[in-house]
């Protein structure tokens, strides 16, 4: 340690080497920065003064382009707006009014907010969110990206196909189950009143009169509660304009709240949101309250999906890496969605007050953040099955704070509420006839019954019928191959895809198809193997694995590489439908009935109104039965929650349809294993079961 050749009354431990001398923190300053010096690589002074002026550098540079404002014209909009430069492109479209999906805050996570830029130049972050080809083609996240020059941005095609297929779908969605609920009873109401002002022979207090008032409007005031919060604002707010006040009512089971009361007519629009919160995708239906109209309706894939294809792998994840990242993954995922739908119809946040949530057991425990580990575990017992009314500031959902949140009640660990919902959608529930209801999803759950009575099961089928696991698997979504013939002398497909544009994968009913007609045409065997004896452009192999090329590169889509269905796919397939095949075969059994005693099967799921009957028999997954007592309900969970977004009577009844069934466990049933081991063969090991059948 020695004192500062400027300062001498300050010791320092910092040493120039080549000149000896000593300097303090103020004169970090190289003395001769332009020189060769062999202390450099190790010299501390040399370090830090470096740094400062790199930063110093920075800072100035900041200054410089803070000063700078740039033009950028947004298209196809036409809109133009003048920036300071370093303005992101999300922060830049948001100032022009051109909504842009940003599900994780501009954090560069989603994805989401892609733009082209057409002009000009930019400083954008790496990412791996974005294709080669995307980056080719100009493509940019506009939240890691920075304005340094005049700019034309446009937004991608897709991204306003989404947007306008968003709100038309809503049409549709709402004529599909128009009439279904006849007296809407949201959870979150406001009512507007025009209370008697107090006098001297009406001397009640303030919250008594606000009960008075309710009461004269039909609400049980013996059932309602209210917060001190409310309490304290009570008097100014009643008095504010003359006794003339709007109250919000969150309408629970057993009571209700009063969440906030607001001077005169301070009515808003009251928007709700039905959720199916599915193991591989989730859907959101965005609802007007005041009609029951659909705005908006919209799926993505579950962003938990990282950490396991199905619920055990998702309950593995949770234990090892915590509940909280998986449900932050649940949520995450509705925000995006919900966020998405109201940048397509103009919508607010804070205007969605209601919210209905249908999932499975694991999936509604992970997304409200509660321990599932023991969904897994002997005897097999969830924490909860039926969930109270919660306010969605508890929960982390980006709506109004204050908005009345239904999760469906779910029988068991492995029957959840979408199944509840489902049987409520189809009025199973109410029939005479014996009905066998199956939901073709990630787990393959089953109802058996009628009004009488109600067996319901869980197979794991995986969620190979909705992508997962195959290699060109995907949603039906635009670009999905949703048909597929095959000629049987050219052995040459015929492919129908969603959108009418180039396909860029296959959905699950273009796989049933596809498995299908390559088992007529001899492609593959009944044990789902390649006839490698067959010898055509469309049969390759790569890496050892026989495939079939549905799509070529370049001249049937414009993907860089073939569109291929390969003998893995094929197993996981098989692995899937024998899995439902057997789950509805062991609970017949159960009953003491044969598949012949079914008076109608209702076919529940995604792609169920896209599926074709024959080709779902040919391969097994559906069984060979009379093909009049077959229905599609599409799914039935998403509509079963917009019922009970709508209806208090609908949200009790889902409650009294999951107290009435009972469940069957196939977790430790040898039965379930022969079955599901007789029909991993295409379309069953017991040809006698399928007469209709001919390969």
């Amino acid at each position: 340690m020695g004192r500062c050749k400027n300062h001498p009354d300050r010791e320092t431990n910092y040493i120039c080497m080549k000149h000896n001398v000593y300097l303090c923190e103020e004169c970090l300053t190289c003395q001769d920065p332009e020189l060769y010096c062999k202390f450099r690589s190790s010299c501390p002074i040399w370090f830090i003064y470096r740094e400062r002026k790199k930063e110093q550098e920075r800072k100035e540079e900041e200054e410089r382009r803070a000063r700078d404002v740039f033009k950028v014209k947004f298209l196809p909009f036409e809109k133009e707006v003048e920036v300071p430069s370093n303005s992101t492109l999300l922060d830049v479209a948001l100032q022009a009014g051109i909504k842009l999906n940003a599900s994780c805050n501009g954090a560069g996570a989603c994805g989401k907010c892609k733009l082209i830029v057409k002009e000009g130049e930019v400083e954008t972050e790496p990412t791996t969110l974005l294709s080669d080809g995307e980056k080719e083609r100009g493509y940019v996240l506009a939240c890691q990206t920075k304005v340094v020059s005049d700019m034309v941005v446009e937004l991608p095609p897709e991204t306003l196909e989404r947007q306008m297929r968003c709100a038309g779908q809503g049409k549709e969605a709402t004529q599909r189950l128009k009439g279904l609920v006849k007296e809407i009873e949201p959870i979150y109401e406001e009512v507007e009143l025009q209370l008697d002002p107090p006098s001297l022979e009406d001397t009640v207090c303030d919250l008594d009169r606000l009960m008075r008032g309710l009461k004269k409007v039909g609400f049980e005031t013996d059932r309602t509660t209210e917060s001190l919060k409310v309490i304290r604002e009570l008097a100014n707010i009643m008095r504010a304009e003359n006794w003339h006040v709007t109250t919000s009512i969150l309408r629970r089971k057993c009571s209700n709240e009063i969440v906030e009361v607001r001077p005169g007519d301070r009515k808003e629009r009251n928007l709700g949101i039905a959720v199916d919160l599915g193991t591989t995708t989730v859907v959101v239906y965005l609802v007007d309250m005041e009609d029951g109209s659909i705005l908006g309706t919209l799926g993505d894939h579950n962003r938990q999906a990282m950490c396991g294809d199905d619920v055990i792998n998702r309950i593995v994840c949770a234990e090892k890496d915590g509940v909280k990242k998986l449900s932050k993954m649940a949520r995450a995922t509705i925000n995006g969605l919900v966020n998405e739908i109201l940048n397509s119809v103009g919508g607010e946040h804070r205007e969605i007050k209601n919210v209905v949530v249908s999932g499975n057991t694991t999936m509604t425990h992970l997304f409200l953040g509660i321990e599932p580990r023991y969904i897994r575990r002997k005897p097999y017992i969830p924490t909860v099955s039926e969930y109270p009314i919660f306010k969605a500031g508890e929960i982390g959902l980006k709506v109004n704070p204050m908005a009345g949140v239904f999760v469906l009640p779910g029988p068991a660990s492995y029957v959840g509420g979408d199944i509840v919902s489902g049987v409520l959608y189809s009025g199973l529930h109410k029939r005479e006839e014996i009905t066998l209801f199956v939901d073709v999803g990630t787990n393959g759950e089953i109802v058996l019954g009628n009004k009488d009575w109600l067996l319901t099961a869980s197979c794991s089928a995986g969620p190979a019928f909705e992508g997962g696991g195959i290699r060109f698997g995907m949603r039906a979504e635009v670009g999905a191959i949703e048909k597929v013939k095959i000629d049987p002398s050219t052995l040459e497909p015929e492919i129908k895809v969603v959108g009418d544009v180039s396909p860029r994968g296959i959905c699950g009913s273009g796989m049933i198809d596809l498995m299908a007609e390559m088992l007529k045409t001899k492609i593959i065997y009944p044990n789902g193997k390649f006839n490698r004896d067959l010898s055509h452009p469309r049969l390759k192999e790569e890496r050892g694995e026989p495939q079939y090329v549905v799509a070529f590169a370049g001249r049937e889509t414009e993907l860089q590489e073939d569109i291929v269905f390969t003998e893995s796919d094929i197993s996981n397939l098989i692995r899937s439908k024998g899995a439902v095949y057997a789950g509805f075969k062991v609970l017949l059994k159960q009953a003491g009935m044969a598949p012949s005693d079914i008076d109608e099967m209702l076919i529940a799921g995604g792609f169920g109104e896209h599926l074709d009957i024959e080709r779902a028999i040919t391969i097994g997954l559906l069984p060979d039965i009379d093909r009049n007592k077959f229905n599609y309900i599409g799914n039935s969970s998403i509509a079963g929650a917009y019922m009970c977004l709508l209806s208090a009577t609908y949200r009790q009844e889902a409650r009294e349809i999951c107290n009435s069934m009972t469940y069957v466990d196939f977790s430790d049933n040898n039965e379930f294993m022969e079955e599901f081991t007789s029909a991993l063969f295409l379309p069953h090991t017991e040809m006698k079961d399928f007469p209709s059948v001919s390969l």
